[in-house]
């Protein structure tokens, strides 16, 4: 987690070089994964620069849609998210702890997938609301995403409240490595493991069948053996109570709320919004489709974040 307020947010950090940052803003967006929407209208940039003028502490929360044009997949878009396109699930957190085999399952999944997930690069979206903050706009970003596009645009003021795919921990000594060191073990385990790639999820694995993973070999932890989990909260986990209180103090310190690419469908994102609800902070939501907190928020835009942002102008 890349987290300027890691020891009161209960945050641990891995830290990345983003000598190239500014090159990525020319790439074009990949919108294989990105729902239909209209360009921009003019008068709904109008509104959020209006919105943004006005805030002088302004609390970002992001979700899956602002990834999306970097190519990763989100869950619940319509066409083109992973519900839509298939009848796969997230593992479940009791799944992955109590199981030998669905661990097996996944880190098999995870191995093939992550040299791709691991290069996606932040878009246009995450650089803006880097130079958001650069330039003092942006008080907080707090993301859902568990990507590192954050970290990887440059962004410090910043946690991760799902955690990240680029760290992996033990659940028995919570020794903490770096992702990129698990795949050196993983290809040592398996020298002539292969495996056919059936589609692509959002969290950084693939599809296999039962027969390509039957023969992955999965390490244990180096220092005591242990069972080794990507820090990262999977579905049916809660995210620790520390690091909520740690996001409250910031949205307490804020006096409004953007919401970037996020349906809040979830529970451990939406209740932010509720809360700057109950604060009567202005809230903006930009996200293609309705959301879960559509009702509370004075102005909300159905256009690309990555198309969106960067046309904000701050004063």
């Amino acid at each position: 987690m890349f987290c300027a307020g890691r020891a009161s947010g209960g945050c641990r950090t891995l830290r990345f070089h983003h000598t190239r940052s500014y090159s990525v803003a020319k790439t074009s967006p990949n919108l294989t994964f990105v729902p239909a929407s209209s360009p921009p209208d003019p008068t709904e940039v109008e509104e959020l620069q209006r919105f943004i003028s006005h805030s002088q502490r302004l609390f970002v929360m992001t979700g899956a849609g602002i990834s999306t044009e970097s190519g990763i997949p989100d869950y619940r878009s319509e066409v083109v998210g992973l519900y839509a396109r298939t009848d796969r699930r997230p593992i479940q957190h009791a799944e992955f702890v109590h199981s030998a085999s669905a661990r097996q399952r996944y880190w098999a999944r995870n191995f093939v997938g992550w040299p791709k997930f691991s290069s996606h690069q932040p878009n246009a979206a995450h650089l803006a609301l880097r130079n958001w903050e650069s330039l003092g706009k942006l008080h907080w970003l707090v993301t859902q995403n568990v990507d590192a596009l954050h970290s990887k645009a440059g962004s410090q003021q910043m946690t991760e409240l799902h955690g990240c795919t680029h760290r992996v921990f033990c659940l028995g000594c919570g020794d903490q490595t770096p992702r990129s060191e698990l795949q050196e073990r993983f290809e040592a385990m398996n020298p002539t493991w292969t495996a056919e790639v059936h589609g692509v999820a959002p969290d950084g694995d693939v599809f296999l069948t039962e027969d390509q993973v039957r023969y992955f070999r999965v390490p244990a932890c180096s220092k005591c053996g242990g069972i080794l989990k990507p820090d990262v909260t999977f579905f049916g986990d809660s995210v620790s109570r520390e690091r909520v209180d740690f996001v409250r103090q910031r949205l307490a310190e804020s006096d409004s709320v953007l919401v970037v690419g996020s349906s809040l469908q979830v529970y451990s994102g939406y209740r932010f919004a509720l809360a700057a609800h109950e604060k009567k902070l202005p809230i903006a939501i930009l996200n293609i489709g309705p959301t879960r907190s559509d009702h509370l928020a004075s102005l909300k835009l159905n256009s690309r974040c990555g198309e969106l942002l960067p046309l904000i102008a701050l004063q």
